[in-house]
């Protein structure tokens, strides 16, 4: 696989903060968050294979507010692009929730291996499967050229999990920072953490 993406989480939000699960709905990136997505900016401006590389964000407000103000900082002058198979799992009825009011739905979602892998038991979200196959279908037709990636917290995972070919409970365990940029080529990925001001 000769591509390299460099795959990056939008910047925190205000349901972020509140310790709110978003899904497809959305909420405003607060001023740490655009702090974020300005250091994402600088950071990707000084890597090599990133400078002029394409962008491609999810569609979602926070996403897509984030790939603007990174942009902002490349000397790139193609327009962001967006592709719905890279929007958040849709959590459906269980969006704007948190963790409190989700264990009160749903007594014990998230004893023992469920606290991984609640976001797949919702009554009207995303199945684990049909989340991955939108996922492995954007990975899959991705082209061989770098490209940066801004995208959500559990596409993230599973993108990483689907690109290294780890087990699913282990691609639901991987750390999801808002200040660092994934770099996935020759098999392998690494992690630049970004300082914010």
């Amino acid at each position: 696989m000769r591509r390299t993406i460099l795959l990056v989480r939008h910047g925190e939000t205000e349901w972020n903060r509140e310790r709110r699960y978003q899904g497809w709905s959305d909420s405003p990136l607060t001023e740490r968050g655009v702090a974020q997505a300005q250091a994402l900016g600088r950071a990707l401006a000084n890597l090599a294979d990133a400078a002029s590389a394409p962008m491609i964000a999810s569609p979602i407000g926070r996403a897509r507010r984030t790939a603007e103000i990174i942009h902002s900082h490349l000397p790139s002058t193609s327009p962001v692009q967006f592709d719905e198979r890279l929007r958040e799992i849709s959590l459906g009825s269980w969006e704007g929730l948190d963790r409190t009011e989700l264990s009160e739905r749903m007594p014990g979602i998230f004893d023992g291996e469920g606290y991984y892998e609640w976001y797949f038991h919702t009554p009207d979200g995303e199945t684990y499967e049909t989340f991955r196959d939108r996922i492995a279908d954007w990975l899959h037709s991705a082209g061989d050229e770098a490209m940066i990636v801004v995208t959500h917290g559990i596409v993230m995972r599973v993108l990483r999990g689907l690109y290294a070919g780890l087990m699913p409970a282990d691609a639901l365990r991987l750390p999801v920072p808002q200040n660092s940029v994934f770099r996935l080529a020759e098999g392998r990925i690494d992690e630049i953490s970004v300082d914010v001001d």
